[in-house]
């Protein structure tokens, strides 16, 4: 199949997780000879006099990443209007693929729904959309102010213009019929997966020291980072000089280092920013235990590169973390928000060492067994196939209404 998946990231723009499954997806797509192109941007800031658009082809995916045109716009304080200058620039860019008809037109979220529905209906092919989160349920449930209704507008708008829709998750399954559905196009549940070849496995050495707790990722208010923080005196009272090391970077640094304060934790409590992976992965290696507190979680792609790594695992059940972790068989779980049986966990593995080992070891396995991009390639081609015997049908907006999301 002809394939063209459009995203605001893709190597080198890479900010989250979402820029890392676009590559895997393409690529993996692109070794099972499917003819693919990526349709992504330059990188924020540049000027499209110095910085034109590009189209070249890297490890045999075609890559054309539009200059950013006008530049003026910055995401952080104009980014409405940065995310439709960004569209209107890869709208060009797609068009003047008039040469190379594809087959299907593949979206990755709400930022690109603008250029992935045009470009949908200027070839005339079906619209397969992956949802990745959303902006109701990075805010528990609420939207509010203009700017999340905006979002969510372009949210419900990108569902329902699409022929067929992809989560990570079943509960991200779940979150978008309660949100828009449920005269939703079809929904197919495709889990992210990881090439394990860039974690290496390291079983864990004889602890002499005082105990060390890994969290890694975005440093956001629903990633959970201040419950791990808050658990830290409970744990250090039972095992005396533990420490936690943060990873990542985000919008509640500040917030995260006065709840340190706030517990006496400061000095046990190691902020060292965003990483580089062969940081990441000596980090790894270290830690007694991966915590990943999250609130709101679709998938949890970091559950699996701790897995990768050997690193024993304590996660929240929120969203796909619930999907991605077995309790008890691949690491241990609790409820969300919940910093008593976060503590309770994190004990439950120092104190059983082999036990954790031994999770740890079936994490891994598990991995090589149901997370190969292989797998995840092959069921994305199923959707594509499937879309492309139907018809399109875009469904009726419906009116934002303001109210939590049920609990999960």
């Amino acid at each position: 199949m002809k394939i063209l998946l459009v995203s605001w990231e893709y190597p080198p723009v890479v900010i989250g997780g979402l820029g890392r499954h676009v590559h895997h997806l393409a690529t993996e797509l692109a070794a099972a000879g499917h003819d693919v192109v990526v349709l992504s941007r330059r990188p924020t800031g540049t000027d499209p006099a110095t910085h034109p658009t590009t189209d070249e082809t890297v490890e045999g995916v075609r890559v054309i990443a539009a200059a950013e045109d006008p530049h003026e716009f910055t995401f952080g304080t104009d980014m409405m209007a940065w995310t439709l200058a960004m569209g209107h620039a890869m709208i060009r860019a797609g068009i003047a693929l008039a040469d190379w008809r594809p087959d299907v037109v593949h979206a990755h979220d709400w930022l690109v729904a603008h250029p992935a529905v045009t470009l949908a209906q200027f070839f005339d092919v079906p619209l397969v959309s992956t949802v990745h989160a959303t902006e109701a349920g990075r805010h528990s449930g609420w939207v509010s102010g203009p700017v999340s209704r905006q979002v969510h507008a372009l949210e419900s708008w990108l569902v329902r213009e699409s022929d067929s829709l992809i989560t990570c998750s079943a509960s991200m399954r779940e979150e978008i019929t309660t949100l828009f559905g449920p005269e939703l196009p079809e929904i197919t549940v495709i889990r992210n997966g990881i090439d394990t070849h860039g974690w290496p496995f390291a079983p864990r050495r004889n602890r002499t020291g005082p105990a060390e707790l890994l969290y890694f990722g975005r440093l956001e208010y629903e990633k959970g980072v201040h419950d791990a923080i808050a658990a830290l005196p409970r744990i250090r009272r039972t095992h005396p000089g533990t420490t936690l090391t943060i990873a990542g970077d985000g919008t509640q640094l500040d917030f995260l280092e006065a709840r340190a304060r706030q517990h006496k934790v400061m000095k046990s409590t190691k902020f060292v920013g965003r990483v580089d992976h062969r940081e990441l992965l000596r980090l790894l290696h270290r830690a007694d235990v991966a915590v990943l507190p999250s609130h709101y979680e679709p998938f949890g792609i970091v559950a699996l590169e701790a897995a990768a790594a050997g690193t024993p695992l304590v996660t929240s059940t929120a969203g796909g973390l619930g999907e991605a972790v077995i309790d008890g068989e691949t690491g241990l779980s609790y409820p969300p928000s919940d910093v008593a049986a976060l503590a309770t966990a994190v004990r439950a593995v120092l104190d059983a060492p082999q036990a954790a080992a031994q999770r740890a070891q079936a994490a891994r396995q598990r991995l090589t067994n149901e997370f190969a991009w292989a797998t995840v390639a092959a069921e994305t081609t199923q959707v594509y196939l499937a879309a492309k015997r139907g018809e399109r049908t875009p469904q009726p907006r419906r009116p934002i209404v303001e109210r939590p999301l049920p609990d999960r």
